[in-house]
């Protein structure tokens, strides 16, 4: 029986992928804020990047895995402040492969209060389904060959045009942030009868640094809302942080995961995470857990390497 759940599981997950929510969830979304809004690049006045690896509900055949790569830094662009970015994103679930590349650019514009970043995103969504996929746990259970038209009868592929924009204000202590992905919901036609197309995502998200009675700590607390007006996810986030080089926090995300959030700077500029997801969702039943872990490294632009380095990895 367990077996049965987790096949109509996955035709389920599939159904709702092609019409609803395609882009990837993760936990550590404070550090990885340019993988959803493109308005975030240059906002740091730094050069930083971020490699990123999850995988969800670990254990589970087929479950999502993905992978990220993703880096953007400050420049002045006919003298005007700016930023540029690159995000190369790979997800797997399934039967279905994604993977994706943006090069982003972001108009930087000073306030009294703080910094607008107005920013675009555009590249290439490509995405691969293997009709004859099976989930290996089944063998030598009869499941009845895919005769959907719907979906493709082998592996095929499918490239298109994508496109995002995104507002990232940033203050001294607060930021927050509005962004659509996939803007031009562009189609993608498979061999045959199969098709789908890039549903818009829209995003809100924001988050405070709040200084304690003890300098040497801080709370971030961090809210993100994402939607793509068929559904919608919550995520609610606090790290404590320490000396501004250690923190650890929850994560909560509705209906969905408690998580478990660490991290640290080991030296000038390299940071690493992790992050494990606890299901409270049905799934959760199974004990299917989530893992996230991260590496990443800024460095301050026109600064001497000698001196002592102030992280800007959060704001």
């Amino acid at each position: 029986m367990k077996k049965f759940i987790s096949f109509l599981f996955f035709v389920n997950i599939f159904n709702f992928a092609v019409v609803a929510q395609q882009d990837p969830q993760f936990t550590n979304n404070a550090f990885y804020k340019l993988g959803i809004n493109p308005g975030f690049a240059g906002s740091t006045d730094a050069i930083s990047g971020i490699i990123m690896n999850r995988y969800q509900w670990d254990g589970f055949e087929g479950a999502p895995k993905t992978l990220v790569f993703s880096a953007e830094g400050a420049i002045d662009l006919f003298g005007q402040p700016g930023g540029i970015g690159l995000n190369v994103v790979s997800d797997e679930l399934g039967f279905e492969e994604n993977t994706w590349v943006n090069l982003i650019y972001a108009y930087k514009a000073t306030f009294n209060k703080g910094t607008l970043g107005i920013g675009i995103s555009g590249g290439f969504f490509n995405k691969s389904i293997n009709g004859e996929w099976y989930i290996p746990e089944f063998e030598g259970i009869y499941i009845q060959p895919n005769s959907d038209p719907g979906i493709p009868q082998n592996e095929v592929s499918q490239l298109a045009f994508d496109i995002g924009l995104g507002l990232y204000l940033k203050t001294n202590n607060y930021f927050v942030g509005a962004s659509v992905t996939h803007l031009n919901q562009a189609s993608i036609l498979f061999d045959g009868e199969a098709s789908t197309y890039l549903t818009r995502h829209y995003y809100l998200s924001g988050g405070y640094n709040i200084k304690l009675s003890d300098p040497l700590f801080e709370l971030r607390p961090f809210v993100l809302f994402k939607t793509d007006l068929a559904s919608w996810q919550v995520d609610m986030n606090v790290n404590l942080v320490y000396n501004d080089r250690f923190w650890g926090g929850l994560n909560y995300r509705y209906q969905d995961a408690v998580s478990l959030i660490m991290g640290a700077e080991l030296i000038n500029g390299l940071i690493f995470g992790y992050a494990f997801d606890l299901t409270t969702s049905a799934l959760g039943r199974y004990g299917y857990g989530s893992h996230e872990i991260f590496v990443g490294y800024s460095f301050e632009l026109e600064k001497n390497r000698t001196k002592k380095y102030k992280s800007i990895r959060y704001l």
